[in-house]
């Protein structure tokens, strides 16, 4: 089943990109990613946390051949419809990821020279994950936490003190190929002749890296900031153009919108029903119009575009 849900996702993001559907991601503004890569941020420490203390180790199976194909068209009509509604929430998922991502890495604050091509990206995606289904690997896609952490692995970074508080300026990114190919042909070398060297290390050093690669994922998310004024004097404030130009009260209401809709998601997300799981996408996807039809209505539009504007 876990080809046929995979080749059933797959189809899906290939109507997407074909229909150019990754145009409704313009509506994504800055709080939907915010929202989203600390949902991702609490994902990763969640799940660190919950197995960094099991003393595991990485295990070789040698009885599992990547050369079989599973017998996926052997399955019955009803197990095909349920791959089939399996699929599409996963499309869901990968769509919503894939192009978070995407806007994240290619922001305005990056200064990245090459533009992006999300539905060519979604369509190179979906066709690599066909041959993955079938082949029975894990799927891939544009991800956070790595993913810009990857773009501010090859940036050149200055700091500037302005009244006061240090901020890193993203000055110019190495825009190469290179550094990842160099890393995927390390992690396949790796898996040939360090595999009896990776089994003595536990698998709790590996989600301690996770863990870490949570809380740095966190510097520069704007809601993040916001989260912690609340905590702040507001003499103690820093010199960010929203807060100069939005009233206290006004930065509070929005970051309080932002949080109930992060609980939201994280009450779906982290939920022990999988039937309440999978509708995470769907969830994910119904911000967009809260924060076009609802979110005015409480707070004036001027004040959105200085704290929610695009990049």
């Amino acid at each position: 089943m876990y080809a046929c849900v995979g080749l059933w996702c797959q189809f899906f993001l290939v109507i997407y990109a074909a229909t150019e559907l990754c145009s409704l991601m313009k509506l994504a503004t800055r709080s939907a990613e915010e929202m989203f890569s600390l949902f991702i941020a609490i994902a990763f420490a969640v799940e660190s946390v919950r197995a960094i203390h099991t003393k595991d180790r990485f295990r070789e199976r040698a009885d599992v051949s990547l050369l079989k194909i599973p017998e996926f068209w052997r399955l019955s009509w009803q197990a095909i419809f349920v791959c089939f509604i399996l699929g599409f929430f996963l499309s869901f998922l990968f769509y919503m990821d894939q192009n978070i991502c995407s806007s994240i890495v290619n922001n305005n604050q990056n200064k990245l020279k090459k533009g992006s091509a999300q539905h060519l990206d979604l369509l190179v995606v979906s066709i690599l994950n066909m041959f993955l289904s079938v082949m029975g690997l894990p799927w891939m896609h544009g991800a956070l936490p790595h993913s810009p952490l990857h773009v501010r692995a090859l940036a050149d970074v200055e700091e500037r003190v302005a009244q006061g508080h240090v901020h890193e300026v993203i000055m110019n990114v190495r825009e190469t190929r290179l550094a990842t190919l160099i890393a995927h042909i390390l992690i396949l070398a790796s898996t040939f002749f360090l595999l009896p060297y990776l089994q003595l290390i536990p698998t709790s050093v590996l989600h301690g890296l996770f863990l870490y690669m949570a809380f740095t994922s966190l510097s520069g998310n704007e809601m993040v900031e916001r989260l912690l004024l609340l905590i702040t004097e507001q003499q103690a404030y820093p010199p960010t153009h929203y807060i100069r130009r939005v009233p206290q009260r006004k930065v509070h209401l929005f970051t309080t919108c932002q949080l109930i809709q992060l609980i939201i998601l994280c009450a779906v997300g982290f939920n022990p029903y999988p039937f309440i799981e999978m509708v995470f996408p769907i969830v994910c996807f119904c911000f967009l119009p809260i924060r076009h039809i609802l979110i005015p209505r409480i707070i004036d539009y001027k004040y959105l575009d200085a704290l929610d504007g695009r990049h």
